[in-house]
């Protein structure tokens, strides 16, 4: 796993020379981390308790011990190869020891967000017959409350504990081995299900995605090209543990690369203990969501020492230039966008050699085609909104998914003439820059004109009355739809008509007049997944109610 330090970093010499293999036995569990504990032990983690003041060091060689008791105590149970699990956990690491447990055993970990109610894992349980679930003791209720629903469902483990009618990580794995016995490891194949993603569902339920083997060893290039990883780095990526962009932020990555990973998970969102702790332990390279960049941006920032940050990046949606011009200016760093999916890994974004575009995602990966395409796979030319697609002609690229999980045959239905669709959209310019538009059923069409909402919410948030906003279209006789924005407002403003003329003349002077919100809706809040993401299927289905 070590020789990818001497991949070429360059972006056009990566984009020749990048090729990917994947060994047919390949474990991420025992591959990777195992390896190194045995061969190159340092620190993997840093992981910083509720107060931000007490760091514990945790080794390779750690946790390739703590995962192989997990693993052994899950074996004890009964649970083999194949059988599914659920984890739900926050940013601590027992949520390490249950995942690589699962890898050592074979058995598929579905990873869910802290959020997810009862009723999201009476799905998510049902929905591929997990016989385990494994949570932290505040989602016990919740299972409780859905057990007698789930009828596959025969261990509930706790982390911690005790617990009645559970059981205890602590006891399950208290006197097992540190090592995995030879004969007891599983032979798993680089093309078996090592774990699954439930997608967000912002236009529908969620699907599961998943994702093999392979795709741990897939996150190479991520690691590489977009994060830019170097042997000494401390990262640190502010995600949830039930989203994909925890297997790119706090796994597979950084241990490919064998950096050092922050952990901290607090009660809520504090600014000032984050950009403490990006002082305190001197993170080089940072990653975070869009949303946690705009509250840096309202911060007074002149009092940290961030002079230890050399690479910032971002995903989820592309940042306002106003919030990444103030981070460069309080850090002396660009965030860096990248692109990708639950299906993917890292496919599109902004490489340490060449310019950063503000507010464009960036260029293809190397190890992948990535184009601007029409509905039938046609290229388009620059400029142009199309579908962003992956080129399939020369093979199914590294970490990309082969269909949503059935329990049968996978559904490949957004895999057509030669092509994966994500179902986003995108320009590309002359250069080769891709430029986020958003989802493909999100376009508004009005007057022959086809509208991000992303543009017009971009927009409304420079607005000083704005605190939230979320656009859809709308049907109209005329125009075939109008551009219609649902609002929140900051603390202190009321609704008024004025204020909807002001904010729909802030709009006609700051982007093209064609594309300002027709019709302006005060709202307190919008629909979301539990991942954050505006659902406007919703907002869609009111407009027609």
């Amino acid at each position: 796993m070590y020789e990818f330090m001497n991949v070429p970093r360059t972006y056009k010499e990566a984009r020749e020379a990048y090729k990917f293999h994947c060994p047919d036995d390949f474990n991420f569990a025992y591959d990777v981390i195992d390896r190194r504990g045995r061969e190159a032990d340092k620190t993997a983690v840093l992981a910083v308790d509720k107060t931000g003041e007490n760091v514990r060091e945790i080794k390779y060689s750690d946790l390739a011990r703590t995962s192989s008791q997990m693993a052994n105590g899950l074996r004890t149970l009964g649970l083999k190869q194949g059988d599914f699990a659920c984890l739900i956990a926050g940013r601590i690491p027992q949520w390490y020891d249950a995942l690589f447990g699962c890898m050592k055993l074979g058995v598929v970990s579905l990873p869910g967000t802290n959020l997810l109610t009862g009723h999201d894992i009476e799905y998510r349980v049902n929905g591929v017959k997990a016989r385990a679930i494994i949570v932290t003791p505040e989602h016990c209720e919740k299972v409780e409350e859905v057990r007698d629903e789930c009828p596959t469902l025969e261990f509930l483990i706790v982390i911690g504990g005790p617990r009645e009618g559970w059981i205890s990580t602590e006891e399950l794995c208290k006197d097992q081995p540190g090592e995995i016995a030879p004969e007891d490891r599983p032979k798993t194949h680089c093309d078996d299900m090592m774990l699954g993603f439930f997608t967000s569902g912002t236009t529908g339920m969620p699907k599961m995605v998943p994702r093999s083997y392979e795709y741990g060893l897939a996150h190479a290039s991520t690691g590489l090209f977009w994060m830019d990883f170097q042997p000494d780095d401390i990262h640190w990526t502010l995600t949830d543990t039930g989203w994909a962009k925890a297997a790119w932020g706090m796994v597979f990555p950084q241990f490919l690369m064998g950096v050092t990973v922050v952990l901290y998970d607090p009660p809520g969102f504090d600014v000032d203990q984050h950009l403490k702790l990006v002082e305190k332990l001197g993170v080089t390279t940072f990653c975070g969501p869009p949303t946690a960049y705009r509250m840096f941006a309202q911060a007074d920032m002149s009092g940290y020492d961030l002079s230890s940050l050399r690479r910032s990046m971002g995903a989820g949606e592309p940042l306002n230039p106003e919030v990444i011009n103030f981070w460069k200016k309080a850090t002396g760093t660009t965030v860096a966008d990248g692109y990708g999916q639950s299906e993917t890994i890292n496919i599109v974004g902004n490489f340490p050699d060449q310019p950063v575009k503000i507010g464009s995602m960036g260029q293809p990966v190397p190890g992948y085609d990535v184009e601007i395409v029409d509905d039938e796979g046609n290229r388009m030319p620059d400029d142009e909104i199309g579908n962003i697609a992956v080129n399939l002609k020369n093979g199914t690229p590294p970490g990309l998914f082969d269909g949503y999980y059935t329990g049968g045959e996978p559904n490949r239905k957004d895999f057509r003439n030669g092509w994966y669709f994500t179902g986003d959209t995108a320009k590309r310019d002359s250069d080769g820059y891709f430029w986020f538009i958003g989802r493909a059923d999100d376009l508004i069409s009005s007057g022959g004109y086809r509208i991000s909402p992303f543009e017009v919410e971009s927009t409304l948030l420079e607005h000083p009355a704005v605190a939230e906003s979320a656009v859809i279209g709308k049907p109209d006789d005329m125009r075939g739809e109008i551009v219609s924005a649902y609002v929140i407002l900051v603390k202190g403003k009321e609704p008024s008509d004025e204020l909807v003329k002001e904010i729909q003349d802030f709009c006609k002077k700051y982007t093209a007049p064609y594309k300002y919100p027709r019709e302006i809706n005060f709202v307190d809040e919008l629909p979301k997944t539990i991942s954050g993401k505006i659902r406007r299927v919703e907002l869609r289905a009111d407009q027609k109610a």
